[in-house]
């Protein structure tokens, strides 16, 4: 399985990256956590040590990597460099593994304008048809709010894109603007999962102004959340009853699929 998570910023899909990389893990499956968001914080929420968190470091401000494969300075724009630089090394000797858990940074790209092709970019967008497409473990990426790391090339290799929502318009209202973009790109595989969800108002609300796909869980809003970010625990561990439906949603998913 491969398993985009979006939404807007501060909704909870990294706390939802996690809960699925562990059910999968526990289903016997390896795993290949993404972390591709901006400021990435996923391995802190995995549980993973904070000395092997500082041995990562995003594959887009990896400087030397990028003029190794590319033959052009990051940054620059114009002239001539690869646009399929190999990869297929990346993901094995630039991530960090705890528990049975592999996770890679991606990073951002500073792109000028829409379709913007650059040397960081050539490599995230190789890298990322190589992850989905010869990968054999299951892979789940945190983004942000957007489908940026992916194209057509790779879209139809995603089993399926998260969207998770708290129960507000604005964040309503980007799940839809999301599940926009990715029909631009034929990835019509979406479904939404409710998060910071305190009661069956909250659960009405949702449905009442969800996007026309399916929800397939909630996640209620919960003090040990921030809890286990302070002890640097996973939330897997101290939460059960968020474990309990991170395996419903991947038997939801797998349902789908």
């Amino acid at each position: 399985m491969k398993i985009a998570v979006t939404g807007k910023g501060g909704v909870g899909k990294t706390t939802l990256t996690s809960l699925l990389a562990y059910a999968y893990l526990e289903k016997g499956f390896k795993v290949l956590a993404i972390d591709a968001d901006p400021s990435p914080c996923l391995g802190a929420t995995l549980g993973f040590p904070p000395e092997l968190i500082a041995k990562l470091t995003p594959i887009a401000k990896m400087d030397e990597l990028i003029y190794e494969r590319t033959g052009a300075k990051p940054g620059a724009t114009g002239g001539f460099f690869k646009i399929n630089p190999r990869v297929d090394d990346i993901p094995d000797r630039f991530s960090v593994e705890h528990r049975g858990i592999r996770l890679l940074e991606l990073g951002a790209v500073d792109m000028g304008g829409a379709g913007c092709i650059c040397p960081e970019s050539a490599v995230l967008r190789a890298l990322m048809t190589y992850i989905l497409l010869q990968r054999d473990e299951v892979v789940l990426m945190d983004m942000y709010a957007g489908v940026e790391h992916l194209g057509r090339a790779t879209a139809s290799a995603v089993d399926a894109m998260i969207v998770v929502v708290e129960p507000t318009l604005r964040s309503l209202a980007t799940a839809e603007q999301i599940r926009s973009l990715a029909a631009d790109i034929k990835l019509n595989r979406i479904f939404l999962v409710g998060s910071k969800v305190q009661g069956e108002t909250d659960r009405e609300f949702i449905a009442q102004h969800s996007p026309d796909v399916r929800i397939i869980g909630h996640l209620p809003d919960d003090p040990r959340v921030r809890q286990a970010d302070r002890d640097g625990v996973a939330v897997y561990d101290a939460i059960p009853e968020f474990a309990s439906t991170s395996k419903a949603i991947v038997d939801a998913i797998q349902i789908e699929d």
